[in-house]
C-alpha cells in the first residue's frame, strides 16, 4: 500500500507551528513577570495596615489574612505558567525535530487552557497534529534517524 502523499504545506505548517510554541512559551515568561508585579501591588495595598485605618466603614474580612490566602493561589498559577511554559517550549523542540507527536498533542490540550492565544495554539497543533499527512512526515523522520544510527 502506498502512503498518501505528502502536500508540500505540511512541513512549512510544522515549522511555522513550532515557531508558535516558542513564542507561547516566551509569553509564559511575560506571564510570569506580570503576575509577579500583580502580587508585588497586591502585597503592598494589602500589607500595609496604615490604608485601612482611616476606612470608615468597617472591614468584613481582615486584609491582611486575606491576602495570606491568595498567596497560595499566586503560587498555583506561578507553577502552572512555568511548568506549562516550559512543556511548550519541549513541544515546540519536538514540532521542529517531527518526534513525539504524541507529546505535542497532549501538550496541545494543556495549551487550550490558556485563553485566548493557547486556545488557538492547541486546536491548530491538534489539526495539524492528526493529519494523515503530517503522521507520514513524522513516521519518514522517525525511519530517517534510526537509520542514521544503525
Amino acid at each position: 500500500m502506498q502512503p498518501p502523499p505528502i502536500p508540500s504545506k505540511d512541513a512549512e505548517h510544522l515549522r511555522t507551528l513550532a515557531i508558535c510554541h516558542y513564542v507561547s512559551a516566551g509569553l509564559s515568561i511575560v506571564g510570569l513577570a506580570f503576575l509577579f508585579f500583580h502580587y508585588s501591588m497586591m502585597n503592598m495595598f494589602f500589607g500595609n495596615p496604615r490604608i485601612w485605618e482611616k476606612s470608615q466603614a468597617p472591614m468584613p474580612f481582615n486584609p491582611a489574612e486575606f491576602f495570606q490566602a491568595f498567596k497560595w493561589f499566586y503560587l498555583a498559577f506561578g507553577v502552572f505558567s512555568l511548568v506549562s511554559g516550559i512543556l511548550t517550549l519541549i513541544s515546540g523542540r519536538f514540532i521542529h525535530r517531527r518526534v513525539n507527536r504524541t507529546f505535542s498533542i497532549v501538550i496541545a490540550g494543556l495549551n487550550c487552557l490558556h485563553m485566548p492565544f493557547g486556545t488557538l495554539l492547541g486546536i491548530f497543533t491538534l489539526i495539524l497534529l492528526t493529519k494523515d499527512s503530517v503522521i507520514h512526515l513524522y513516521a519518514q523522520a522517525k525511519a530517517t534517524t534510526s537509520t542514521d544510527f544503525a
